[in-house]
């Protein structure tokens, strides 16, 4: 047991030689969706200098370099010891004593200090019973935290008039703003590294996200159809801040604000898909049924017109111009066009104004004649007249 105790006070005079060294730590690499990394130790330099002592002990008067962007804090067994949120090198006054430091050799002298911490050391078998440690925390945005639903979101779709089931897919980014709030409430206790990537971190942030973002969304449902939801995400993204639960508190609870939201796409569900595709082709029948139902008063004014034909006659023009005026109250986009087909149509029957008494009527010219045998075929072709009435009127027309 005597040998032990001797190779501990080795040991332990040997480190407390070690740590007297001051430190230099500044952050380490910070990937794309990291919040944390540990403080890294300088340990030479370009070849020089060998500061190889323990990684948990700073020493008085060591350096602390916080980059723009950052804010470090330094922690021990107890918890969070200080939190530096400005940029730029701080000098660390809490740590072990150092014979480098002149503050510490006015104070107590070098070999006091150097037997005191050994000795202290060797009821903790070599180590020392003050640990402390750097990390600093990304205060950049950080982007592409993807999210996706794991079961289908009900949208109460106005529009549709029925609650469809969606599949949201995208991306969102978030931004640490309040660096001690979110060490103390948000990150686990003696903690140094830690990424978003984390699967107990996203889990925990995506279900709280995803429970605002579907009320939200159905808070947009009576003016906004789902197709047009990827349009609207800066809405969506205020009413989530704006919310009083979930994400919403996220700034006030954990100091990490959402800064942006970008919903990549919406899929239906199979049953939302097929009621969509239900509902337009119902929207379809009914468009065909007017349009049918159009058709067939055209084909019933036509029929009304043949019939004043064959009633009065193709010598009668009042019989004509009756047929014609009743089409025309049924169509009149077509009374003007049919107007004109009877007048050039029907032959005058009245006597000329300019042989009283009667007389021949004036001999047709062959345009004249080509022309009316226009209009009768396309009578023909529209089923008022039938092929021998209509061999007959061309007959009549061209005098053979």
């Amino acid at each position: 047991m005597a040998v032990g105790i001797v190779n501990v006070a080795i040991d332990s005079l040997g480190g407390v030689l070690a740590d007297q060294w001051k430190d230099i730590v500044t952050a380490g690499h910070f990937d794309e969706h990291v919040v944390v990394a540990p403080g890294v130790r300088k340990v030479g330099q370009n070849g020089r200098g060998g500061n190889y002592g323990s990684n948990d002990v700073l020493s008085n008067g060591s350096l602390i370099f916080v980059p723009e962007n950052t804010a470090a804090f330094i922690f021990s067994q107890a918890g969070i010891e200080q939190v530096i949120t400005e940029p730029g090198g701080f000098e660390y006054r809490d740590g072990e004593a150092s014979v480098f430091d002149d503050r510490d050799r006015g104070e107590q002298g070098v070999l006091k200090m150097v037997l005191g911490q050994a000795a202290r050391r060797v009821g903790y078998a070599g180590m020392s019973p003050s640990q402390k440690r750097v990390a600093f925390v990304n205060l950049r945005e950080i982007r592409g935290i993807r999210f996706g639903t794991r079961g289908p979101l009900a949208y109460n779709d106005l529009f549709y008039g029925a609650d469809l089931e969606v599949f949201a897919y995208g991306q969102l980014s978030l931004q640490v703003v309040d660096a001690e709030r979110f060490i103390r409430n948000f990150l686990p206790a003696n903690t140094y590294s830690y990424s978003l990537d984390d699967q107990r971190a996203r889990s925990m942030l995506i279900a709280e996200f995803l429970a605002s973002l579907i009320v939200a969304t159905n808070a947009l449902s009576s003016e906004v159809r789902i197709s047009q939801l990827p349009s609207h995400v800066n809405e969506i993204r205020h009413m989530i801040l704006d919310e009083d639960d979930n994400a919403g508190t996220w700034q006030d609870r954990f100091g990490i604000k959402l800064v942006q939201v970008s919903i990549e796409n919406i899929e239906f569900s199979d049953d939302s898909r097929e009621l969509i595709k239900s509902y337009a082709k119902k929207k379809l029948d009914v468009s065909a049924y007017e349009g049918v139902s159009k058709q067939a008063a055209d084909v019933a004014a036509q029929q009304m017109i043949a019939e004043g034909v064959r009633e009065n006659g193709f010598g009668a023009a009042g019989g004509m111009v009756l047929g014609m005026g009743l089409a025309g109250m049924l169509n009149p986009r077509n009374a003007s066009v049919e107007s004109d087909a009877g007048a050039d149509c029907v032959p005058d029957t009245t006597e000329s104004k300019g042989a009283p008494g009667g007389g021949a009527e004036p001999a047709r010219t062959l345009e004249d004649q080509i022309e009316a045998v226009k209009k009768f075929k396309e009578l023909l072709d529209a089923g008022i007249l039938t092929q021998e009435e209509f061999d007959a009127k061309k007959r009549e027309i061209l005098g053979l």
